[in-house]
């Protein structure tokens, strides 16, 4: 048996209402013990919350937040010489996507609304004016990777 360590990566299943990979990656972040029910009726009723607040389509205001949230770079700790530098480097597009739906999750779980549809479709429209927790997350891993340049020579 080979120790090789092996890419296992799931073909991704559209959702049934919009046809989107993205969103239906969203659901699956948003789901809970299993309860995909759940997640999807929160999901599609915080789309329709966004497309009143925005006056768009809800898929639309939803491209546009994963868009504005995905990050360009990231820094990661690289150990050199008993020394551990916080290194920039490139974030490949999954990566990106991933980080932009769990700072989504992250940002609505945070707030204070009492249903998660109201949460995330809250979160959903202050991403979209470029504000809110999650814009501030992504901003946040831009100012470490930018104030760390200097070790960008380290990168692997």
């Amino acid at each position: 048996m080979t120790r090789k360590k092996r890419n296992f990566t799931r073909e991704v299943v559209c959702d049934p209402v919009y046809g989107n990979e993205n969103l239906s990656l969203l659901i699956r972040v948003l789901m809970r013990s299993g309860k995909k029910g759940i997640a999807e009726r929160a999901c599609y009723d915080a789309l329709d919350y966004a497309s009143k607040e925005t006056g768009e389509e809800g898929i639309e205001v939803f491209e546009k937040v994963l868009s504005s949230l995905r990050p360009q770079v990231e820094v990661r700790s690289r150990r050199v010489g008993g020394a551990t530098y916080q290194v920039p480097t490139d974030v490949r597009p999954r990566r990106s996507l991933s980080l932009a739906l769990r700072w989504l999750k992250i940002a609505a779980n945070s707030r204070g609304e009492k249903t998660l549809a109201e949460r995330l479709g809250r979160e959903m429209v202050d991403a979209y004016n470029q504000r809110g927790i999650a814009i501030k997350k992504r901003d946040e891993t831009f100012k470490m990777a930018e104030a760390n340049k200097a070790f960008s020579h380290f990168k692997w």
